[in-house]
């Protein structure tokens, strides 16, 4: 900013009389603007040429390198522990539906469900029979839930109309649409059979009305797979619901579960040869991944204001010597974008860690944010290894394509969206109730973008041959319509915009034309960093400025 008001109060006068000056060292004299376009392309030199131009050396740099590998080690160690904890609740879950689910199948030999009273009756029969003898049939350690010293009971809960009177023979009906719900408890140690709990309990169904019948029960269980791994176990409540699901009443009951677990620390436990040092050094290891992000962090938001200060700047000569305004593009050149994408990472890395503490202070078990933030953070970290590849030429031409090609990238993208969203909404309409994956919204956007890919065609064409003839030949008038239009069209341009780009940017390197204003103005500077031009008496923070004082 000190070089502001001598390079502005030299050259305003002049700038009023001539009214443009031409981009050129003969008429841009003044020692002022020599050492503002110096220190210009000072700040847009890579780390090694500021290493040569001032001798400094990139600390911050090396921090981001150190993070980059810390950040990695911290991933791997969570995704084992989540690895672990996911493997053991789909495993027990698994575990549940054979216990309670009489004659269990594999669900991908065809849905679970009922279609006469009887079976309905059985099977709740059968799941109250294995909930009281458990602890004689299952292999694993599943316990009872206990509260104040009692067990917590079974809940079978029917789920039910107020009132109803249906005849379908005299197409009649009568119905009250409020919900009520009747439940009933069972307690463990209790072995009953059907006929002997039949006579016990007052359980019956209106299936006239019945909308569901869910039943209720908790169980808990330690998870001892994590000793292996040198960690301590944790203990689990499984709160399981099973659901005979009535709603639609056409004669099929479906039968599902559904597991909500609650993970914990265990109150009283003993692993021999082990104490808690493992978990003090892990803290250890999770805060100093904070500190090194939290630094990271402090010094990249310099960074950028530094950079849109010095962006202010230029936009004021620009528009005094030139009394042109600086485009948008030119402007946006300060503002790095590696900078943003290493706050952004490291933001999530700071959430991410702060919740992985509460996961082995057992405060919070909340592994899917926290598996989300890490995940994300390390991928943005990962793709910031990129920025070292730039330093090389031929690398830095994909870096540049794909910065120039975005924002005509995301204009084609916007307008093909539009055709994208219309044929979705057709096709989850009039194939939903004909076709599998076209069935909810969400199936038919998956459903078309895999076609665009090219990927499973002809089971989507062949699960449509049945249908109806007037549903068969839309099918086929759109899905040859769609693929045709995305694949051979919208697909070829989109690839096109980009190849474009491409040629256009590696056109100009071949040339070394300047791509923008402000580069042709830089590149009138003709000092080399060797050459000791950019050494300075007093130390200014362009250090900070520079990819060296950030990620390089």
């Amino acid at each position: 900013m000190e070089d502001r008001e001598p390079l502005l109060a030299a050259r305003s006068e002049e700038s009023r009389t001539n009214g443009h000056v031409a981009w050129s060292t003969h008429t841009l004299e003044s020692k002022a603007v020599e050492d503002f376009r110096r220190r210009l392309k000072y700040f847009f030199m890579n780390p090694c040429e500021k290493y040569k131009a001032r001798g400094r050396k990139p600390w911050k740099l090396m921090l981001q390198i150190l993070k980059i590998a810390i950040i990695t080690v911290q991933l791997v160690s969570f995704g084992l522990s989540n690895q672990m904890m996911v493997t053991f609740k789909d495993e027990n879950l698994m575990t549940f539906r054979h216990l309670f689910l009489k004659e269990y199948k594999d669900p991908r030999l065809g849905s679970y469900a009922l279609y006469t009273k009887a079976d309905v009756y059985d099977h709740i029969y059968y799941i109250i029979n294995r909930y009281t003898s458990l602890q004689n049939l299952s292999v694993g350690n599943l316990a009872y839930e206990s509260v104040d010293g009692k067990y917590s009971p079974l809940s079978v809960c029917q789920v039910f109309y107020r009132n109803s009177s249906i005849d379908p023979g005299n197409d009649t009906f009568d119905i009250d649409p409020h919900i009520e719900t009747d439940c009933m408890s069972i307690y463990p140690k209790q072995s009953l059979d059907n006929n002997s709990l039949a006579a016990h309990v007052n359980f019956s169904l209106d299936f006239k009305r019945l909308l569901s019948v869910n039943i209720y029960l908790n169980l808990k269980t330690i998870n001892l797979q994590t000793v292996r791994h040198h960690e301590l176990p944790d203990c689990y409540d499984f709160h399981i619901m099973i659901v005979f699901d009535n709603r639609a009443h056409s004669g099929k009951i479906k039968v599902d579960i559904e597991n909500d677990v609650r993970i914990y620390e265990c109150r009283d436990w003993n692993v021999e040869g082990t104490s808690g040092k493992n978990n003090y050094l892990l803290l250890l290891f999770d805060s100093v991944v904070i500190l090194a992000c939290l630094t990271s962090l402090i010094l990249c938001t310099r960074s950028v204001i530094n950079g849109i200060q010095l962006q202010f700047e230029f936009n004021v000569f620009f528009h005094a010597y030139y009394n042109k305004i600086v485009t948008w593009s030119d402007r946006m050149e300060f503002v790095n974008g590696w900078y943003i994408l290493i706050i952004v990472s490291d933001t999530l890395t700071i959430a991410g860690s702060v919740l992985k503490i509460g996961i082995q202070a057992k405060f919070q078990t909340n592994y899917d944010v926290c598996s989300i933030l890490l995940g994300t953070a390390t991928m943005l970290v990962w793709v910031g290894v990129i920025r070292y590849l730039g330093f090389f030429k031929k690398y830095n031409l994909l870096i540049l394509t794909l910065r120039a090609a975005l924002p005509n990238v995301f204009r084609f993208c916007c307008c093909a969206t539009m055709i994208y969203l219309g044929y979705c909404f057709c096709g989850w309409i009039v194939l939903g109730p004909y076709h599998d994956k076209f069935r909810t919204f969400d199936k038919v956007t998956e459903c078309l973008f895999s076609l665009i890919n090219g990927d499973d065609m002809y089971a989507t064409f062949l699960q449509m041959r049945d249908k109806t003839y007037m549903v068969w030949l839309f099918s086929r008038l759109y899905l040859y319509s769609f693929i045709s239009l995305f694949i051979y069209m919208v697909l070829s341009l989109f690839i096109a915009v980009i190849t474009d780009t491409y040629e256009t940017i590696k056109h100009h390197q071949q040339d070394k034309e300047p791509f923008s204003q402000l580069q042709a103005f830089i590149a009138e500077c003709r000092d080399q960093p060797e050459s000791g031009r950019y050494q300075t008496d007093d130390d200014p923070s362009t250090c900070c400025l520079s990819p060296c004082g950030c990620f390089g």
